[in-house]
């Protein structure tokens, strides 16, 4: 059984949810709520890597991404082992998207922007789509799968969602005090930061920030489009 969460961050990949929103995780949980991750890949085909093989890679970036959660406070992560590179939009995995949201009844869900245009990794396209399908009107409508109702997963309506990589910024959070924690949760991802080739990731990551929080008060930020769900 899962518990509760207020936050529910839902992303293609392990380090996704770094990348896009670990900062703004971090802050919520110092203030008190709960969060949990959802991973619908294990990522087994990111590497450049000859002598990895796919199974080996998926079982290395699930150990990493669950180090990274508990870098940040995060109480459960969930994978549910899709293919990567091979997320669809299906009646299928949007009834687990809904199946997963109903248990965990989160306020808020974030996701990858589904809107993003042009070079943008496919499943990130697929899974912010699946998401905001199945936060409205699947997991909100009782009818909508009577056999989850039979489960004990009862119709959930979630409040706000929070799409990272967006080109339609409408919202920017005050990450200042926790980006040491994004940063130290996006090292747990050992495999990945060495595919970079771009230096130390904190220092670039940093200037990127900066960037994002450009007109606030603030001095760093990650940028969302924000939409409040329909009641």
């Amino acid at each position: 059984m899962t518990a509760p969460a207020d936050i529910l961050v839902i992303a293609a990949h392990p380090d996704d949810s770094e990348f896009g929103a670990a900062g703004t995780v971090a802050r919520w949980i110092r203030e008190g709520r709960r969060a949990a991750y959802l991973i619908c890949t294990s990522g087994e085909k990111g590497t450049t890597d000859p002598d990895l093989t796919p199974e080996r890679l998926g079982d290395i970036r699930e150990e990493e991404q669950r180090a990274a959660a508990r870098v940040l406070g995060v109480q459960d992560v969930v994978f549910l082992r899709a293919p990567d590179q091979g997320l669809e939009d299906t009646a299928e995995f949007r009834k687990r998207i809904v199946r997963m949201i109903r248990a965990f009844r989160p306020a808020v869900v974030m996701t990858s922007d589904p809107y993003r245009r042009y070079i943008w990794h496919r499943d990130h396209r697929i899974i912010g789509q699946v998401v905001l399908d199945a936060v409205f009107p699947y997991a909100r409508d009782r009818l909508a799968y009577p056999d989850l109702v039979a489960e004990g997963l009862l119709p959930h309506k979630v409040r706000e969602l929070y799409f990272w990589g967006t080109e339609d910024i409408n919202f920017r959070s005050d990450i200042t005090r926790t980006f040491d924690l994004k940063i130290a949760a996006l090292r747990c991802h050992v495999s990945q930061v060495r595919e970079f080739n771009r230096g130390d990731p904190g220092e670039w990551l940093r200037q990127r920030c900066r960037e994002m929080a450009a007109g606030e008060s603030f001095g760093l930020a990650e940028a969302f489009h924000r939409v409040e769900a329909p009641p």
